[in-house]
Formats: C-alpha cells, sequence, structure tokens
C-alpha cells in the first residue's frame, strides 16, 4: 500500500458513520484529518460487498473542495459485530449506572454475557457514583471482582475516574454499549467534550432512559482511538448456543479451569460429578439464561406444523420465565360468527 498518495487520488480511511447510501469517511492519520462524503463503487454493490462503520477502505476520485469520494475497496475486517453493526472493534466498553436507574444484578449479568459472546475484550465502567455511598461502592465492588470483572468507577458530574478511563480507551476502537439512561451519551461528551451529543433525562416512574442513539457512529478521542455511540437496550438478546453459554460468564470458566466434569457436554444443572454446579451468586441466572437458550434452539429446529412446548412470559421487572404452552385448539373460545352458524344448523334441522 505504499502507492497509495494523494498524487494518484487514492488515500486510506475508516468508515466512522453509515447514513442510507452515503458513507463517512475519515481519512488516515498520515493525512490531514478530515472527514469525506463518500459513495460506493457499483461494482462493490454488485459483488454484495457490504460497507460497515468501522471498516479500514480505499477511497478514490477525492475532491478536498468538495470533501467527497468513492469507496473502491474494503479491506478485510478483523472482528465484526452484527448489533450494533461495527467492524475492526477492538473492545466493548459496557456502560451502567449504579443509581438513577438502580444497577440490577440481572440486568447487568444478562448484558455482560451478550458482551462475552462477542469474543471482544470487555470493560465494565459504573457511572453515577456521586449518587451512592463509598460503602456502597465498595460493595459493588467486591461483588463484581468474585463474578470476575474489575470495573471503572467515574462521575460524568464530578469528573471522577474519567481520567484514568480516557486512559485506557487510548488508541484502541470502542463500541460504548449498555442501556438506555444510564449516561452513555453523557460521558461521550466528557471524554471529547466538543461533541455535545444530545442526552436525555431517565424516566421517573419506569426508572429507565429514552433512546437518544438512532445509529452507529464513530467519535474520535483526543488522545486517539475511536469511539462508537450505539442505540442503547434495556434487555439484549441471548442468541446463544447453550453449550456456549457457559464460557461467558467467568466464574464458571474459573471453576473449569480448576477441574473438570465428568460429561463434556455438561450443561452444569443435575449431571453427576459436575465441578460448576453450587453455591455462587450467579448460578441462578445461568440457569435461567440456559433455559432460554435450550427454549430458543428447541424453536429454532422445530418442524413448521409442531407447536413449542414452552412459551416466554416476561414480568414486569424484565425478567423472563418458561411457562406451558397451551393446547390452542382445545382452549380456543369459538367466535360469534361460529356460533351463529351452529345455531342455524340446529334450528334447519
Amino acid at each position: 500500500m505504499t502507492n497509495i498518495t494523494p498524487e494518484t487520488g487514492k488515500l486510506l480511511g475508516t468508515v466512522v458513520a453509515v447514513q442510507a447510501n452515503f458513507y463517512r469517511v475519515r481519512l488516515s492519520p498520515a493525512f490531514p484529518p478530515v472527514c469525506l462524503l463518500c459513495t460506493r463503487r457499483s461494482r462493490l454493490k454488485k459483488i454484495g460487498q457490504k460497507v460497515m462503520v468501522g471498516d479500514l477502505v480505499l477511497v478514490e476520485e477525492v475532491d478536498f473542495v468538495d470533501q467527497s469520494g468513492a469507496i473502491a475497496e474494503v479491506f478485510p475486517r478483523q472482528t465484526e459485530l452484527t448489533r450494533p453493526p461495527v467492524a475492526n472493534a477492538d473492545q466493548i466498553l459496557l456502560v451502567f449506572a449504579v443509581e438513577d436507574p438502580p444497577l440490577e444484578p440481572w440486568q447487568l449479568s444478562r448484558f455482560l454475557v451478550k458482551a462475552q459472546s462477542t469474543e471482544l475484550n470487555l470493560c465494565l465502567c459504573l457511572n453515577k457514583t456521586d449518587l451512592i455511598t463509598e460503602e456502597t461502592r465498595l460493595k459493588w465492588q467486591d461483588s463484581l471482582e468474585k463474578w470476575g470483572y474489575k470495573p471503572f468507577f467515574v462521575s460524568v458530574d464530578t469528573g471522577d475516574g474519567i481520567a484514568a478511563l480516557s486512559d485506557y480507551l487510548s488508541g484502541k476502537i470502542t463500541i460504548v454499549a449498555g442501556p438506555s439512561g444510564v449516561g452513555k451519551s453523557s460521558l461521550i461528551n466528557t471524554l471529547i467534550p466538543d461533541l455535545h451529543l444530545r442526552v436525555a433525562a431517565v424516566s421517573g416512574k419506569l426508572h429507565r432512559g429514552r433512546h437518544t442513539t438512532r445509529h452507529v457512529e464513530l467519535f474520535e478521542l483526543p488522545g486517539g482511538g475511536l469511539l462508537a455511540d450505539s442505540p442503547g437496550f434495556n434487555q439484549p438478546d441471548l442468541d446463544l448456543d447453550p453449550v456456549n453459554l457457559a464460557f461467558c460468564f467467568p466464574e464458571i470458566r474459573a471453576k473449569l479451569t480448576q477441574g473438570s466434569c465428568k460429561f463434556n457436554d455438561c450443561f452444569h444443572r443435575d449431571e453427576p460429578d459436575c465441578v460448576v454446579r453450587g453455591d455462587w451468586e450467579r448460578y441462578e441466572f445461568y440457569l435461567t439464561f440456559l433455559a432460554e437458550a435450550i427454549a430458543r434452539e428447541a424453536a429454532l429446529h422445530k418442524t413448521p406444523d409442531q407447536e413449542a412446548s414452552l412459551k416466554i412470559m416476561v414480568k414486569n421487572d424484565g425478567k423472563k420465565q418458561f411457562e406451558p404452552r397451551l393446547e390452542s385448539k382445545k382452549y380456543r373460545r369459538s367466535s360469534r360468527r361460529e356460533k351463529h352458524q351452529n345455531l342455524s344448523n340446529l334450528y334447519d334441522n
């Protein structure tokens, strides 16, 4: 790639935003920090080459006056996520609030498992520490270390912990994720002061935030590196293989390094000689997620005329539980039209 120079009209860049059929491309650091509004070559469309945020691309027909160009090639990706759609990310920064909304272990575990399933490096950040006591913070720190995580405790309002977090993010492409209302956009505004992302307040009734990010976009950190702000999700889908679910729990991975189960395909429920089953804090969460993963896999492999024996019921607190599905024909109520036809047939006879 040494022949790629401004004189040839070809430059390297990173896609920082995708909107409709246009792509904003930030030119590589070897050239002036310029963003171009680019289209995609029809050849790429014909071969089905998708362009994602984070892609390293070759840009042709660069016009610095109009700040435009055309993407001619997409280089191989090191990593790729579909939700949010980001290529070449190094890590995930999972942001939660310790208060307002209150931190819920079940919801946090669900996000942690989903993030671990991507196989990207995971960094946990707990915001709004100014709203809790030091005793509460130490309690959470101790609990999370037992889970296998060493979180960053920060406060956007006071600035505590921001410098250490900024140093950790330097030089990497990081996806910022987490539920709505925990302060993701406010945190990014603090890390990148000139950005001014739109933020929204937390609902006082539901203790949940409103979605302020509608699409994925990369933003440049002052000290180097890029942040991808992603839309918030209150309950991410755990579309995981039941066999691989256990490896998304650091506690289980630690137990398996100290010993092995009797069966290689152990689900760690009631199998004999299991080294994982036991009295540890998130074991019930694991069993709940496992039941969900097994039910989902069964639904994917059932025949079209076969009904699932279980249905998922979502409680008010967002937790899911499985209940037997009633036989639809046996318990179905007759319609008024059907009842009227039956009465007509009766009188006709």
